[in-house]
C-alpha cells in the first residue's frame, strides 16, 4: 500500500494547532466542521476519489468523466459576450479539447502560449464548441511532465477557507502524528471480531481510505462496502451503542418511584370510558403498569399512528402515579396540542377530583403565578403545558411521571431539564409518546436501550381513507367538491401552509383563501384558525367546528395534532408539496374518525419536481403511517426523521443507519463484549462520541 509524503515539524500533541501552521485563525475554521484534534482529522474521512494517477487520451473523452489529460496549447483567445470568457484550444493526436475560465486575470491569460504544454484536471463537459473542461487545475511546462500521483486523490468536505489542498495536507500530518505515536491509536476492536470479519486493523483503515491504491472505488456508495470503511462503520456504531447504554445505565443509578400495583383511579377510569381500549392499548398498559412498579427508571417510546389512541394510555399511567402520591407533568410542544390534552385529561379525571393544571408561556402573569404555586406545594396532581413546564422558577412538589409528546420536536437538554425537577437523587419514570411512527430499525439505534411499545391496531370502525393527488388548476371542481359534501351534511377542512401570502413561496395563505372560499360558497358557514390567534379564539373556532356550527373550516398546520371531528370526513391541503411525508399523514389523520368513507385531496402547484411526485405518491398508495415512515427515512435521512437537527439525539461521523441497518444484529452482539472492560468501552466511545458525548442521551 502506497504511504503519505513525510510532512516535518509535526509536534506531539492531539490538538489540531500542534501541527505546522495550524494556527487559531484555522483552527476556527475547522471547528466548523467539527475537527478539533488530530484524530477528528483522521476520522474525517474522504467524500471521493479523484484518479490522476494515468493520463486519459483525448480521443476518449466523455461527458461527466472527472480525468486527468495532457496535451499541447493550440491558441487562447478572449470570448466576449454577458460576461468575458478565457477560451484556451488543446490538441493532441488529431482529438481537441477547450479550456474555458469565466474567472482570470491578464497574467494567466498571456500564459496560455502557443506550443505549450499542458496537464489539466477536471469534468468533461460538452460545450458550443465541442467538450470542454470549466476551470480545471491544471500546470502548464515545456518538456518534463510533472510526475504522475502514486495513490487516488482524496475529495473532502470542507468550509470556507479550507481548499482541497489543505484539507489533504492537514489529514496527511495527521497521520504522521499517529506514525510518531502510535498509541493514541490505538486497537479497540476484539482480534477475533477483525478475524472473522475479515477485517483490517484501525491503521490499515484509516491508509486506505486516506491514501488509495489506484484499485479502491471512486465513490462512496462503492467505498462504503470495502473492508476499510466497513471496519470503521462497525466501529462507530458499537461506540454509539455503547455510549447509549452508558447513559441508561448512569440513569438507572438514580432510583425512580415505586408505584402500587393496584391502581384504583386507572380502574375507574377504565369503567367510565365511552369506548373499550383495544388489545393493542391493553397490551401497552400493562407493558407501562409493569415498569413503574420498581424502583428502576422507566423509559418507554409510546409509538402509534395517527387516532390510536396513545393519549387514553398516557392518562391511565398518570391515575398509577397520582395514586401512588406522586405528580404528572405532560410536556407538549405546541399550545394547541397542550391544549388539547388538557381538555382531554379533564373530561377524564376531572370526575375523579383530579387537580389538572394549565402552564404555558402565554398565560397572563397572575395565572402563572398561581400555577407555580399549585405545582411547588403540591396542589397540582396533574401539570400540562409547553416549555414552560422545565423553566427554572418551576419547582415540583413530588414529580414522579414524565410524559413527552412528540419527543422528537425537543433538544436533549430541555428533556434533562424536565427530569432534574424530581426529588434531589430521584428520577422521574418517562412516557416517551410519538405519532410520527419512527421504523424500528432506526429507533433500536438512535434510542439504543430504550423500550419500545407500539400500538398497531386502530379503534374498530376506522376506515382507510381515499388519498388523491390534484393540480391546483382544477380548484374549481375541488370547490364545487366540496359544496356538495357540505350538502349532504358532511363537514369540510382546507388546509393551507401560510398565514400571509409569500411571493417566494406562491402558498396561498389561509386568510386570504377563507376570503376567496367565502365568495364562492356563500351558503357555507366558514370559519377560520391559525397559530396567531389567541388560545380562547383558537379553541371558540374549534368548539363551532366540533359542534357542526361550522361547514369548512380553513386552517394552518396547527390542526395537524389533537383535532377529533367525527363529522369532518373531507379534507384539501393546499400546496401539499411543500409539507413533510409524517406531517401530511397527521394531516390526513383528521379525518376518517366516523362512520362515512373519507378523502384527501392532496393539491399541488406546478410544476411538481420528481422527488415531491414521489412524496405525494407515496401518501396516495399508502395509510400506514409505519409504512409512510420507512419512505420518508429514504427520502429525507435520519436526521430529518428523528429530528436531530434540534434535539442532537444522534451524531455519526461515517456511519448511516439506513444503508446500515443490516448491521444491527451483528453490532448489538458486539456491544456484549465489551460488558466486562469497561476501559476500553469508555476509549471507544471518547474516540467516536468524543465531546459530542453530552448530545446522545436517552
Amino acid at each position: 500500500m502506497s504511504q503519505p509524503t513525510p510532512v516535518t515539524n509535526v509536534q506531539p500533541n492531539n490538538c489540531v494547532t500542534s501541527l505546522n501552521g495550524v494556527g487559531k485563525a484555522l483552527a476556527n475554521k475547522l471547528a466548523k466542521i467539527h475537527i478539533h484534534t488530530l484524530l477528528d482529522l483522521l476520522l474525517h474521512i474522504p467524500l471521493r476519489y479523484e484518479d490522476r494517477t494515468h493520463v486519459v487520451p483525448l480521443n476518449q473523452l466523455r461527458p461527466g468523466m472527472h480525468c486527468l489529460i495532457e496535451a499541447e496549447v493550440t491558441g487562447s483567445a478572449l470570448q466576449r459576450g454577458r460576461r468575458t470568457s478565457l477560451q484556451v484550444r488543446l490538441l493532441e493526436q488529431n482529438a481537441r479539447l477547450n479550456l474555458r475560465f469565466i474567472h482570470f486575470h491578464a497574467n494567466q491569460a498571456k500564459n496560455f502560449a502557443t506550443g505549450k504544454k499542458i496537464r489539466c484536471f477536471g469534468e468533461i463537459r460538452p460545450g458550443p464548441q465541442g467538450l470542454e473542461m470549466v476551470h480545471p487545475e491544471y500546470h502548464l511546462f515545456d518538456q518534463q511532465p510533472p510526475e504522475l500521483e502514486a495513490t487516488l486523490t482524496a475529495v473532502y468536505s470542507t468550509t470556507e477557507g479550507i481548499s482541497q489542498k489543505r484539507m489533504r495536507q492537514l489529514v496527511t500530518m495527521a497521520w504522521q502524528a499517529s506514525e510518531q505515536q502510535p498509541h493514541w491509536l490505538p486497537e479497540l476492536l476484539p482480534k477475533v471480531t477483525i478475524q472473522q470479519q475479515n477485517l483490517p486493523t484501525i491503521k490499515q483503515a484509516l491508509a486506505q481510505l486516506h491514501f488509495p491504491t489506484n484499485n479502491q472505488p471512486f465513490d462512496l456508495a462503492a467505498a462504503s462496502q470495502s473492508p476499510a470503511y466497513q471496519r470503521l462503520i462497525i466501529e462507530e456504531l458499537v461506540a454509539h451503542q455503547l455510549c447509549l447504554l452508558q447513559a441508561r445505565q448512569q440513569l438507572n443509578l438514580s432510583p425512580a418511584p415505586c408505584f402500587e400495583k393496584h391502581s384504583a383511579t386507572a380502574e375507574l377510569l377504565q369503567t367510565q370510558l365511552p369506548f373499550t381500549l383495544t388489545n393493542a392499548q391493553q397490551r401497552v398498559w400493562q407493558e407501562i403498569h409493569a415498569d413503574t412498579q420498581h424502583h428502576k427508571p422507566m423509559i418507554r417510546m409510546l409509538q402509534g399512528d395517527v387516532g390510536s389512541g396513545k393519549t387514553i394510555v398516557a392518562a391511565l399511567a398518570a391515575c398509577q402515579a397520582i395514586d401512588a402520591g406522586y405528580q404528572v407533568v405532560i410536556l407538549a410542544p405546541t399550545e394547541i396540542l397542550a391544549e388539547q390534552h388538557l381538555h382531554n385529561f379533564r373530561q377524564w379525571l376531572d370526575p375523579m377530583q383530579v387537580s389538572i393544571i394549565w402552564l404555558a408561556g402565554k398565560q397572563k402573569a397572575s395565572e402563572r403565578r398561581t400555577s407555580i404555586e399549585a405545582i411547588a406545594n403540591g396542589q397540582a396532581q396533574v401539570i400540562v403545558g409547553t416549555h414552560a413546564v422545565f423553566q427554572e422558577r418551576v419547582d415540583y412538589h413530588h414529580l414522579g411521571l414524565v410524559i413527552i409528546d412528540e419527543q422528537h420536536r425537543f433538544g436533549v437538554a430541555q428533556r434533562q431539564a424536565l427530569l432534574q425537577k424530581a426529588a434531589l437523587g430521584t428520577t422521574p419514570h418517562q412516557l416517551i409518546m410519538s405519532a410520527t411512527p419512527i421504523p424500528r430499525t432506526l429507533a433500536m439505534s438512535a434510542y439504543g436501550d430504550l423500550d419500545h411499545s407500539i400500538i398497531d391496531e386502530l379503534p374498530p370502525g376506522r376506515k382507510p381513507i381515499n388519498t388523491v393527488i390534484i393540480n391546483n388548476q382544477k380548484r374549481d371542481q375541488v370547490i364545487t367538491r366540496i359544496q356538495s359534501a357540505c350538502s349532504s351534511g358532511q363537514q369540510v377542512y382546507w388546509i393551507c401552509p401560510l398565514i400571509e401570502t409569500s411571493e417566494d413561496l406562491q402558498c396561498e395563505a389561509a386568510e386570504d383563501t377563507a376570503v376567496q372560499l367565502t365568495e364562492a360558497l356563500p351558503n357555507l358557514r366558514i370559519g377560520l384558525v391559525h397559530g396567531r390567534m389567541t388560545p380562547i379564539q383558537k379553541h371558540q373556532i374549534m368548539s363551532r367546528f366540533k359542534q357542526a356550527q361550522i361547514d369548512l373550516l380553513v386552517a394552518t398546520t396547527v390542526i395537524e395534532v389533537g383535532v377529533d371531528v367525527p363529522n369532518a370526513n373531507l379534507m384539501i391541503i393546499d400546496n401539499a408539496e411543500r409539507l413533510g411525508l409524517a406531517q401530511l399523514h397527521q394531516l390526513r389523520g383528521r379525518v376518517g374518525r366516523g362512520q362515512a368513507h373519507s378523502h384527501c385531496l392532496l393539491m399541488y402547484q406546478t410544476p411538481l419536481s420528481r422527488l415531491a411526485k414521489e412524496r405525494l405518491n407515496i401518501l396516495r398508495q399508502s395509510n400506514d403511517g409505519f409504512a409512510i415512515a420507512e419512505k420518508d427515512l429514504q427520502l429525507r435521512g435520519p436526521g430529518e426523521v428523528l429530528g436531530t437537527r434540534q434535539a442532537g439525539s444522534i451524531s455519526l461521523r461515517i456511519a448511516d443507519l439506513l444503508r446500515d441497518a443490516h448491521l444491527l444484529p451483528k453490532i448489538h452482539e458486539l456491544t456484549k463484549n465489551y460488558a466486562s472492560r469497561p476501559d476500553l468501552s469508555q476509549q471507544l466511545v471518547q474516540r467516536w462520541v468524543g465531546s459530542r458525548q453530552e448530545f446522545v442521551s436517552v
